[in-house]
């Protein structure tokens, strides 16, 4: 795979000057790049060690002097991340999952396989399954039945579908993702100590110690078009209505949905985020890395909430929260600088508490 730096531009809709036919084999940092590389050296802290390379091109900032830094070609970009979005997709080798049906794959006889799919070693396609035309599927892959999966959909290895999901097209699945799982729904024969604390708010009551009993899934998973889901990520089944994820949305390492919950268009909910059941999540909601958020609650669209938050109530649309319990991040800002001004304030205590004892007169 390879490209002249005029393609790339093209590509991106940037500028480029000097030897715009120069070869481009791959993307490197640029004290790690090669004549035939491009040198990812977007602003000047980047460019600065383009000397400890052999760079012959490279990404710059609109106004450098690629000349000056001893290059023959350069491309100017206004945004870098949305030029390593483009850079990045030109230049992906894939997974190398050969075109075709791998002749270890088990494929039940009633699924419907469109054209140009591709399904590597080892992979278990259900019954009555539909497969999206131009879609991968990775080695270890597992389809179960009645899954519709859309168009130019992409499975890394060990991906695991359960029955009945329906996914929409470009559905992209990290390495050990699993979609379709039954949700964690357990009940006592009569009410237990953790539905009293609930209520209650600390009070186990007189309950005594029972078995859990299971309710099963009835319910799948939807999931909407240009969705991905990162390495050893989970998306439980709804118990009696589908779990969603809208459109659009993405979703981190180790991210885990709970059933029947509902996430909105272009949410990002990033890596080791746990959200519990029965959740509303609007639209282009972003939860930062370990958020976790209780079951039967709102989350408002256009929210954003820090790293670690813990969402314990309803939150409106277009807050920006962070904390234990999560409140807006002013407040939490506050609340920090309080707590780190404790120890200080109980020293000051104590100062205070021993002159006033030295100044009481004795008895």
């Amino acid at each position: 795979m390879q490209f002249t730096i005029q393609q790339i531009a093209d590509s991106l809709g940037a500028e480029c000057q000097g030897e715009t036919d120069l070869t481009i084999l791959r993307a490197a940092e640029p004290g790690d790049a090669g004549p035939t590389d491009l040198a990812m050296a977007m602003s000047p802290k980047y460019a600065e060690t383009l000397s400890g390379g052999e760079a012959r091109a490279a990404v710059l900032w609109q106004g450098a002097d690629w000349q000056a830094m001893g290059l023959r070609a350069a491309i100017f970009v206004t945004r870098p991340r949305m030029a390593m979005a483009g850079i990045t997709t030109l230049l992906d080798r894939g997974q190398g999952v050969e075109p075709g049906v791998h002749p270890s794959a088990v494929i039940d006889p009633t699924a419907e396989i469109a054209e140009g799919v591709s399904i590597g070693p080892l992979a278990v396609i259900g019954a009555r399954a539909k497969i999206g035309a131009g879609s991968v599927i990775g080695p270890h892959c597992t389809i179960g039945m009645d899954v519709v999966l859309g168009a130019q959909a992409l499975l890394r290895e060990m991906v695991s579908i359960g029955a009945s999901a329906q996914i929409g097209d470009r559905f992209v699945a990290q390495p050990g993702a699993r979609i379709g799982g039954d949700g964690f729904s357990f009940v006592t024969p009569e009410v237990s100590g953790a539905e009293n604390a609930r209520k209650t708010m600390g009070d186990q009551g007189e309950a005594k110690a029972q078995s859990w009993l299971r309710i099963h899934s009835l319910g799948a998973v939807e999931i909407g078009d240009d969705v991905e889901v990162g390495s050893n990520c989970t998306v439980d089944n709804g118990t009696i209505r589908n779990t969603r994820i809208g459109d659009g949305s993405k979703l981190d390492n180790l991210v885990h949905v709970g059933h029947n919950t509902r996430v909105g268009r272009d949410c990002l909910l990033c890596g080791q985020t746990g959200v519990s059941g029965s959740v509303e999540i609007g639209n282009n909601v972003v939860l930062g890395g370990q958020t976790g958020v209780v079951d039967n609650i709102f989350i408002g669209d256009g929210v954003i909430a820090g790293g670690g938050t813990k969402i314990l109530s309803n939150v409106p649309a277009g807050r920006v929260i962070m904390g234990y319990p999560g409140v807006k991040m002013e407040t939490h800002t506050e609340i920090y600088k309080a707590q780190r001004r404790l120890p200080r304030m109980a020293r000051d205590v104590e100062a205070l508490k021993k002159a006033v004892s030295k100044q009481s007169p004795s008895d």
